[in-house]
């Protein structure tokens, strides 16, 4: 049964504060395409593991709206670094290129310019915790699943049809105090910018403990 023939058999009640999962739902059933770049021969590899899992994923969800948890998520070895982005526009990553303006974001800082004194990656990554916990964007319950001294793995779930949004925070090695991260729906093409209003949310929480986004650093 097509996903948009079960939404109608759900009682329409509370629309308010359940459109975000409705609109969300109506378009997991489509199909994802890769995208073309040439001039990246190393990327295209990564893309077609991921273009290949999300298929098997849109399989899934014939069966279980959440979708299967995708194999290549965590900390990739070569080059170092998260996921990219499938082609499709529910997926945001600080790993792609900056003039990806669809599925590109800005890497965070949480010590800018060390205007905080000494602030550890441990410390960090108890703020950054802490606004997860506390911060429930479009509805979605985050579950923390994966935790590691350098990287954090959240699944956010859709009260409604159980939708499954996976988010990832790696704090990378070097001397600058920087998080990386990858927020990416399992299943369907589009999320209304569920993804990035996600990461906003959660961003401007983070700001109110002294953290910035690189691109506010540049401007």
């Amino acid at each position: 049964m097509a996903l948009q023939h079960s939404v109608s058999l759900i009682p329409n009640y509370n629309k308010k504060k359940r459109y975000s999962c409705y609109r969300y739902a109506s378009v997991c059933c489509q199909k994802q395409q890769p995208r073309q770049d040439d001039s990246c021969p190393a990327e295209m590899g990564r893309r077609e593991i991921i273009l290949r899992t999300s298929e098997f994923a849109l399989l899934g969800s014939i069966f279980s709206f959440s979708g299967p948890k995708p194999n290549y998520l965590g900390v990739q070895k070569s080059p170092q670094g998260l996921a990219l982005c499938p082609a499709t526009n529910n997926c945001i990553s600080t790993s792609e290129n900056i003039s990806d303006l669809t599925h590109y974001a800005p890497p965070w800082n949480y010590n800018p310019e060390e205007k905080r004194g000494k602030v550890s990656k441990e410390k960090a990554m108890e703020e950054l915790v802490e606004v997860i916990q506390s911060t429930k964007p479009d509805k979605f319950t985050p579950k923390i699943v994966e935790k590691k001294d350098d990287y954090l793995r959240v699944e956010y779930e859709c009260p409604i049809f159980g939708l499954v949004d996976d988010v990832e925070f790696w704090f990378p090695h070097g001397k600058k105090p920087l998080v990386q991260y990858r927020s990416a729906s399992r299943i369907g093409s589009y999320d209304f910018d569920v993804n990035r209003k996600r990461i906003k949310m959660l961003r401007l929480a983070l700001e109110k403990k002294g953290w910035l986004s690189e691109d506010v650093l540049f401007e």
